[in-house]
């Protein structure tokens, strides 16, 4: 009787791992399957860092959080050769520069939002990144009567909760993909270099506010795209109308059919 008994536990325990092993491969085949692998690819949430266009147009954009040394000199340099820029401004630049944020707009350039207070979104519940961006936006359009529509994420971080939060607000989040890295205080030369070679159509570049050296090489960088048949305009203007779609490099193209 207990070698019966012992039998049958022996075949129980087999049983049982065998029911374990076949579980756990259909679990690693379904999750794995191109269908559930498709799916979560295609809704990844990504930001815009470059749009498709049939015509040579490209952005120009500006991170202001902090200092605000050559605020206006970026403004006169941009009004010689009548470009129009984005400036995505943090709330609390706002705060100390209300003046220089007015005379940004006044020269016709975009104001958007680059948060509150340079938090890590990241980090944030729905609610928390809702209310930073509103404040923000709250104090850009008190002083330029405009509401933002555009944001860019501090430190250029964000992940899909912060960009389905910031979606769902009606606001574009926009990246870059051409990084001047100014605010590593390169040479003015290095600068001119890293942006003309990496710039194509529908490109959006990245320079900061107070970076040391970015008025120095913006007239050669300006210059440069004016001579290569660019048209420089502002990111709301060179984002696609209608209905779109977004690659996996953050690319917008015009929505298939449409």
């Amino acid at each position: 009787m207990k070698l019966k008994l012992k039998s049958l536990r022996k075949r129980q325990k087999l049983i049982g791992a065998i029911a374990m092993v076949a579980l756990v491969a259909l679990i690693f085949g379904v999750v794995n399957s191109p269908a559930i692998v498709g799916a979560s690819a295609s809704t990844r949430q990504l930001p815009i860092y470059s749009v498709e266009r049939s015509d040579k147009a490209v952005s120009l954009t500006f991170d202001a959080a902090w200092g605000n040394e050559d605020t206006q000199t970026l403004i006169d340099i941009l009004g010689k050769y009548g470009v129009k820029a984005t400036f995505f401004v943090v709330g609390s630049w706002v705060d100390k520069y209300p003046e220089s944020v007015k005379a940004l707009h006044d020269a016709g350039h975009e104001v958007m939002t680059h948060s509150d207070d340079h938090a890590h979104f990241s980090k944030l519940s729905s609610d928390q990144i809702e209310s930073n961006i509103n404040a923000s936006c709250d104090k850009i359009e008190a002083v330029t009567g405009v509401r933002p529509t555009l944001f860019r994420a501090p430190y250029g971080e964000y992940d899909d909760h912060v960009i389905s939060t910031v979606n769902s607000m009606g606001i574009h989040t926009i990246q870059w993909d051409v990084d001047s890295l100014d605010w590593k205080e390169l040479p003015a030369s290095d600068i001119v270099k890293r942006v003309t070679s990496g710039v194509g159509s529908g490109s959006i570049v990245l320079f900061h506010n107070a970076a040391k050296n970015t008025p120095e090489a913006l007239p050669a960088i300006i210059e440069y795209l004016l001579g290569e048949g660019y048209a420089i305009v502002p990111v709301s203007e060179l984002m696609l109308d209608g209905e779109y779609t977004i690659d996996h490099t953050g690319r917008q193209f015009p929505a298939s059919g449409t």
